[in-house]
């Protein structure tokens, strides 16, 4: 039986974010990942990840300078498998209050606000929130162990309640909390910290730096590649 060429995967380079972390975390898993912002590399790649660590005015400057913001939209509307990290996941969203009103990518509706300064057990929460914090699954009763059934199979095996590492000062809220796929506490403060819309999944906490339940989220996205490439080989052979 013939070998296949491991899904090629566009990991989009706009000069912000932890780049290479993220391609060998894909590599780990048995993706080829192509740290690119040419047009063609993103459009024929079998899934695309933005991710990002900084200014989202900045960011969005340097997407549209590079021709990008079109193309991240079609692949959107392409259905082909997406992921958001960080920045990633708030460029998605319609504005952001980041230093000013700032349009995004438009792709989720809702802005990016401000990480309040927050406490827990009468100590003041330092922003930007740098550590680990757990995930739980949006709506359900944060149970700290268990399958939770994920709104998206990107946490799939992952337990409710895991910790992620996070570092931001922003954080995104969506008009349809129903988009949302798991919820963090900070202090008093609890937030959209994944969401999935079709084919798009975001989270803001970087996966890539969480051990080996952050490789999860990665292996995952393999997966749900080799589903999508097996439906559309039937789809062809008929």
């Amino acid at each position: 039986m013939p070998d296949h060429p491991a899904p090629e995967v566009a990991i989009i380079d706009y000069g912000m974010g932890n780049l290479f972390s993220v391609q060998q975390a894909c590599e780990h898993v048995g993706l080829r990942a192509t740290i690119t912002n040419s047009r063609p590399e993103i459009m024929n790649a079998a899934a695309v990840i933005l991710p990002g660590v900084g200014s989202f005015g900045d960011a969005m400057e340097t997407l549209e300078r590079l021709d990008l913001v079109s193309a991240l939209r079609e692949v959107v509307a392409s259905s082909k498998p997406f992921l958001g990290i960080c920045l990633g996941m708030q460029l998605l969203m319609t504005e952001s209050q980041e230093f000013g009103s700032h349009r995004g990518l438009g792709i989720v509706e809702g802005e990016v606000v401000h990480l309040e300064v927050s406490t827990e057990d009468s100590r003041a929460l330092k922003v930007p929130q740098v550590g680990w914090n757990q995930i739980h699954a949006a709506g359900s009763d944060h149970a700290p162990d268990g399958e939770p059934g994920w709104k998206s199979p990107l946490l799939n095996g992952i337990a409710n309640g895991e910790y992620m590492y996070f570092v931001h000062s922003f954080y995104p809220k969506p008009v349809n909390e129903e988009v949302a796929v798991s919820t963090t506490q900070y202090g008093h403060l609890e937030f959209c910290s994944s969401l999935r819309v079709g084919s798009v999944f975001a989270c803001q906490c970087h996966p890539e730096r969480s051990g080996p339940q952050g490789l999860r989220v990665y292996r995952n996205l393999a997966g749900l590649i080799g589903s999508a490439a097996i439906a559309n080989s039937e789809d062809i052979n008929g």
